[in-house]
Order: C-alpha cells, then sequence, then structure tokens
C-alpha cells in the first residue's frame, strides 16, 4: 500500500468527511494516497486515447507532493460511478414559465452532481410587465430566484455538500433595486451570491452624475430612468450591510471573450473566477506556490514549469473524463475545451520572503509568477493542440495560432482544496494567524500560521503567549515583545488598505484570461465610503468583478480569528 502523503489533521478531517469513498455504512473505505491513485488513474486512461506516454505517475506525484490539486468534484468523483468532474455550470434562464422551470430542473440535476451554478435573471421580465397569455402582471425575477433557492435547498450534491450559485441582474433591469436589496434581511436567496452586471456606460453615468435607461428586457423599451449614483450609492450601501452584491463589469468580461460568435457573457461561476456561456462548464485546478520552493527559499522555477505542464494536461484530459449531467453541457463544453488553472499559497511565498502583502514589491512577485503561468499554460495548451487538435470552435475565436483551449487560466478562491494542501488561499492575503474555519456542516477546524510560529521561534519570542493573545483577540501589531519586522510583514486581511488588495487582485488579472476570485476584506469599522471606492478602484483598473466583505456583516461567516468569545461571521467565498 502506498504510503499517505504528509497531511495535517485539518486536511485529513477534510478528506475523511467528504472526499474519500465510504462504503453503504458510511464507514471510509480508503486513503488519501488511494484517493489520488485513483483520480490519476482515471485522468491517465483519459489521456491515453490521445497516444504517448503514460501520465498516471507524473499525476499522482503532482497531486500526492500536494504541488497540484484539481478541483473538488474531480477528487471526489473520478474513477466512481458519478464520474462528474467540472466545478460548475452556466445554466440560461429565459422569459417564459417553460424556460425558468427547464432552469430549476437542469440546476437541480447539476447540483445533485456536485457542480455549483451561474444565473442571469436579466432576461425576466419585470414585474409588474404585462404577460400576454394570461393578460396578467408578471412577479418578476427576484420571485423567481426565490424558486431556485428553495429547490436548491432540497437538493444536496452528491450527498456531500449543498449547492451553490450566482444570481446577475443587469444595472439596467427595472427591477434592479429590489434586487440590491434581496439579501439585506440576511436569510432570504441564502444559497446565492448576487452581483449586479454593470456597464461601462453605466459606471461613466455613475462618475458623472448623470441619469441612465432602464430596459424592459421583454420588448427593449426603455421602462424609464434611474440616478445612477444613487443606484450606486444604494449598491454599496447594501454590500456594506450584508456582503451582497458584488459587481461583474460585463464589458469588460466581453472585451475578452474568446468565442464572441457563440454569445456575451451574462453570469459567471459562484465565486466569479470564470465567466461562462450558457451551458458551459469550468474545470479548476491550482499550483500549490507554497510547496515549489528550493532550498535557497526562491521558487524551484524547473519544479513550477513541471507542474504547470501536467496540470494543463490533468484539466484537458479532465474535460473528456467527466460525464457531464446534460447533453448541452457536454457540447459546449467541448466545443470550448476551457480550462481554468490558478495558484494557492501566494500569501504563504510573501511570509516566507519577507515582504508584506499589497506593497510594490508583492505586486511584482504577483507578475512575476503569473506572467510566467500564463506563458507556459499558453505553450502546453499549444503542444496539446499539435497532438490532440484544436479545440473545435477555434474558427471565428479570438484565438491565434493553435491552442486546444479556449482559456488557461482562472484565480479561484480554492476553499478546501488549500486545506487539503496545507496553504493560504488562492491569491488572498492570511485572514488571521490563528483562526476558525467554519466548514462542513457546521464543523469547525481551528488553523494556527506555522510560518508566524517560526518566525517567532527564530526572533526568540514566546510564540505561546503571542498566539494565547491573538486568540484573546489581540492585532499582532498591537503586541509588545514582537520585533517590527515581524509585525510589517505578517499582516492580516484586515491590516491591508482595502485598494491595496484591488490592485493585487488587478495585478494578476492583466494575465488571467478568465477572471480572478478575490474578497475585499474589511474591518466591520470601515464605512459605505470605503466600499465605494473599491468599486470605482476595480472598475478603472479594469477587474472583471469585485466582491467585498465588511467583517460580521453575514450570519454564517466561514472564516473567523479564534477568538475566545466570538465566533460571528460572512461568507468569503469558500
Amino acid at each position: 500500500m502506498e504510503a499517505d502523503p504528509a497531511l495535517t489533521e485539518n486536511a485529513l478531517r477534510v478528506l475523511r468527511h467528504r472526499y474519500l469513498i465510504k462504503d453503504e455504512e458510511g464507514a471510509v473505505v480508503e486513503t488519501p494516497a488511494q484517493m489520488f491513485r485513483r483520480v490519476a488513474k482515471n485522468m491517465a486512461e483519459s489521456d491515453r486515447r490521445y497516444g504517448g506516454r503514460d501520465m498516471e505517475e507524473d499525476f499522482y506525484q503532482a497531486m500526492s507532493s500536494l504541488t497540484f490539486m484539481p478541483n473538488s468534484p474531480t477528487l471526489m468523483n473520478a474513477g466512481t460511478r458519478l464520474q462528474q468532474l467540472a466545478a460548475c455550470f452556466v445554466i440560461p434562464v429565459e422569459d417564459s414559465i417553460e424556460g425558468i422551470f427547464d432552469a430549476v430542473k437542469w440546476a437541480a440535476v447539476v447540483h445533485q452532481s456536485g457542480g455549483g451554478t451561474g444565473f442571469s435573471f436579466s432576461r425576466l421580465r419585470p414585474s409588474g410587465d404585462i404577460v400576454a397569455s394570461t393578460f396578467g402582471t408578471s412577479s418578476g425575477p427576484i420571485s423567481f430566484m426565490r424558486v431556485f433557492d428553495i429547490a436548491t435547498d432540497a437538493v444536496k450534491q452528491g450527498g456531500r455538500r449543498r449547492g451553490a450559485s450566482m444570481g446577475v441582474l443587469r444595472v439596467d433591469h427595472p427591477d434592479i433595486i429590489s434586487f440590491i436589496k434581496a439579501k439585506l434581511d440576511k436569510t432570504s436567496l441564502a444559497n446565492f451570491n448576487i452581483s449586479v452586471g454593470v456597464s461601462d456606460k453605466f459606471m461613466e453615468a455613475v462618475k458623472r452624475g448623470e441619469r441612465y435607461d432602464l430596459i424592459n428586457p421583454h420588448n427593449g423599451g426603455v421602462w424609464g430612468t434611474a440616478d445612477a449614483r444613487q443606484v450606486f450609492d444604494e449598491l454599496c450601501h447594501s454590500a456594506w450591510s450584508s456582503g451582497d452584491p458584488g459587481l461583474l463589469f460585463l464589458d469588460e468580461m466581453n472585451r475578452h471573450n474568446p468565442t464572441p460568435f457563440l454569445g456575451q457573457f451574462e453570469t459567471t461561476n459562484p465565486c466569479g473566477e470564470v465567466p461562462l456561456l450558457p451551458f458551459e462548464a469550468c474545470n479548476l485546478g491550482s499550483v500549490n506556490l507554497a510547496r515549489l520552493l528550493s532550498r535557497d527559499g526562491d521558487i524551484d522555477w524547473e519544479r513550477f514549469d513541471d507542474a504547470v505542464y501536467v496540470a494543463v494536461r490533468f484539466l484537458d484530459d479532465v474535460i473528456d473524463a467527466s460525464r457531464y449531467p446534460l447533453p448541452q453541457i457536454d457540447a459546449v463544453v467541448k466545443g470550448n475545451r476551457k480550462i481554468g488553472l490558478g495558484l494557492m499559497g501566494f500569501a504563504d511565498i510573501l511570509l516566507r520572503w519577507g515582504i508584506r502583502y499589497g506593497n510594490r514589491e508583492s505586486l511584482d512577485v504577483a507578475k512575476r509568477i503569473i506572467s510566467r503561468m500564463k506563458d507556459l499554460a499558453e505553450e502546453a495548451s499549444e503542444e496539446l493542440a499539435s497532438e490532440r487538435g484544436d479545440f473545435p470552435n477555434i474558427d471565428g475565436s479570438q484565438i491565434s495560432g493553435h491552442r486546444r483551449n479556449a482559456t488557461v487560466l482562472s484565480i479561484a478562491p480554492t476553499g478546501t482544496i488549500s486545506i487539503i494542501a496545507g496553504c493560504s488561499s488562492g491569491i488572498e492575503p492570511i485572514f488571521s494567524f490563528q483562526l476558525e474555519r467554519h466548514v462542513m456542516e457546521g464543523a469547525e477546524l481551528l488553523e494556527r500560521n506555522d510560518i508566524l510560529a517560526n518566525a517567532l521561534d527564530e526572533a526568540k519570542v514566546d510564540k505561546e503567549m503571542v498566539f494565547r493573545q491573538l486568540r484573546m483577540g489581540m492585532r499582532l501589531s498591537d503586541l509588545p515583545g514582537v520585533p517590527d519586522h515581524i509585525r510589517e510583514v505578517f499582516v492580516t486581511a484586515h491590516d491591508v488598505a482595502p485598494k491595496d488588495q484591488v490592485r493585487v487582485q488587478a495585478k494578476f488579472q492583466d494575465y488571467v484570461d478568465n477572471a480572478v476570485s478575490k474578497t475585499i476584506n474589511l474591518r466591520s469599522t470601515e464605512s459605505v465610503e470605503t466600499i465605494r471606492d473599491v468599486y470605482l478602484e476595480a472598475y478603472e483598473m479594469k477587474c472583471k468583478g469585485i466582491t467585498v466583505y465588511r467583517d460580521g456583516s453575514k450570519p454564517g461567516q466561514v472564516l473567523t480569528s479564534a477568538k475566545i468569545e466570538c465566533s460571528t461571521c460572512g461568507n468569503v467565498g469558500l
């Protein structure tokens, strides 16, 4: 039997609860090493249809060494009866009872298979509009969103987790104010992240203080007008109060749409890192930077290059190996063959290198890593195209030359796969150096940051005293006896200025062809004006979307500083 990789206790708890195969009585019958072997073997079987050398050991080593991790459905389902390996899907919602309830049915099938869903409700006529077939009036998109939400509650994903969805409404929809306020009570639409789809025209109207047209999507007619600044202020206040909605910059997304002849992007997956066309799916994976450091502390670039090459090949194989829940999805996914390779552990390497998250040097590090990943991933996709052929929809696309995949990069929040890999999430800063993760249907995972512990040991500081004070709710920067160089570098999300967080996101977005999932975490004392500034900064810096979360503004928070007296919380995209 193969030895299990060196995993943390929290990683083992997550794997046993959610990922490892269980028998009919619910007993775990698989080890972590066997899980990685199951996935590697399944992907290698997919790879063999194209000839070439056997990739099973390459795939196994990439995962078991924790240098690469695919998205959760692949770890859970590869080599099983379910065999649904994609992370998320976009389901179209058309403006008819048949179209709406077809979408409800399709979403239920997707959630049952372990996938998340994205919806645009922008095609639905506004509340109060006349329905010609019955001479009644429409109840509007928000009422139908509640139907989707209830259906999601009723379906557990493959028996392992509850479904998550993204709901989007265009800012020029007549029901936009109702949509913006839909989650203010902090109980409604609990299975949805919601975002407003904004246009360049709207954002420029906000800056100039102008009014803009509201459009009835049913007939394209002007329904009325609204004051852009008032709508924007409502949006910012709601985000301050409840964490929703975020923004999707639709025009920026569609400027980078590789296949515009197939349609326009109207929504994304639940965490916003992949704009998708109707019936498209995303399959994601992340390279763990924290596992790619050489003995001298720099990134081992040779191993990094190998990890990217293997990951691109693995993700392309996922497309063929996956059993999609709907035939429409199978056709669109295999027509574009989009993959989304990202990274995790970014904050970890900054800490190890003594670089403060969000400063100029950290932006330079981000550029150095993601620009290299972009070049390598595109080269790997070109090489696959020479072996296997271009993606079928390449004619008429924005891709020049040969490519196997219409997209190659995406920065996901990584969530539980970063727990398995033992690293920081995605490109997020450290949330807390001692925290509780609220995951797995209420389970709490206590985590202590080993990099800080080692730095305190080297500085001959009593680390147990420091962590005890952190647990009591004190900030590292306020603790006596902690050297200045540690205070400067070991910052949490709440220590990083909001605009600096946006700049990190934007730097990665410069090189990512899909999108970047990043939550701008704010202290509870931040004002609505801060959120306004963050949203405007994200627009100016050409992010494709932006999400904020003010500490304590939402029940059920995923990450919490490990205080003895407090564990309130909100969703930060895990």
